[in-house]
């Protein structure tokens, strides 16, 4: 295999407590750390490792949305990655404007292997590897917990609800990975130096002719209902009643 492309995208850090506006138009990032969604990260490692073994040649990681998903970039060009291609949109792009402008890399770069995270930590809408591997016309395997490459074949264990299954697709294909495939490597200072000199080319979503138009329009965002106070019961006769108090039972 030639090449991997691999998905990152640039989310809150997971151990930062998102706020809402105040004016409910969005979610809080100013001063807020924003870091690679950790389901990219275990994504880029899987690339990583399979570079590593000799599965392929060369691991291209790919943002699309602000400029400032460079920073996000960089950090996977230190992790190990060969180069960096940033798509800029004026707006956070919807999943399906995502699926097409990671297609336009697809049509540009070939590569024999798309590795995504399952879903993204701010949305959670788990789309974009399936809409990819339907507009690419290729197989796709999602939820893979561990993925194996031999040629021209893919073997992926993926969760279901019934447990765990494995299948067996032809490459070029979609592979989106769960955190259990692997442990994100730790980025080391000098790799961060040498990043700063690898390529990262920038683009915009009208460079690849993908037009931004969102099937859906956010018009307000609010916190959850703060849960209620809870009670202490002496018995199981006073949970009964507490229940039946609420209208529970």
């Amino acid at each position: 295999m030639d090449k991997i492309l691999v998905g990152l995208k640039r989310v809150v850090d997971y151990n930062v407590r998102v706020r809402v506006k105040s004016d409910g138009t969005g979610v809080e990032t100013d001063g807020v750390k924003m870091s690679i969604n950790p389901f990219d990260e275990n994504a880029l490692e899987e690339a990583l490792r399979i570079k590593e073994n000799g599965g392929a040649s060369e691991v291209i990681v790919v943002s699309i949305g602000p400029s400032e998903a460079q920073q996000q970039l960089r950090t996977g060009l230190a992790m190990g990655a060969d180069r960096a291609i940033m798509i800029t949109a004026e707006e956070a792009p919807d999943s399906l404007t995502c699926a097409r402008a990671l297609l336009s890399i697809v049509e540009r770069e070939q590569p024999g292997l798309v590795i995504l995270g399952k879903q993204a930590i701010d949305d959670d809408n788990s789309q974009t590897g399936q809409m990819l591997a339907a507009l690419w016309g290729r197989p796709q395997a999602t939820f893979a917990s561990e993925l194996a490459i031999d040629g021209d074949t893919a073997t992926v264990t993926r969760e279901v609800d019934i447990g765990m299954e494995t299948i067996e697709i032809d490459l070029p294909a979609v592979v989106t990975v769960d955190l259990r495939i692997n442990e994100p490597r730790y980025v080391k200072l000098p790799d961060i130096m040498k990043a700063k000199k690898k390529p990262l080319d920038e683009l915009a979503l009208a460079d690849l002719g993908v037009e931004q138009a969102p099937a859906f329009a956010h018009t307000n965002f609010a916190p959850p209902a703060e849960r209620e106070r809870g009670i202490m019961v002496d018995d199981v006769a006073g949970l009964v009643a507490a229940l039946k108090d609420k209208g529970l039972v």
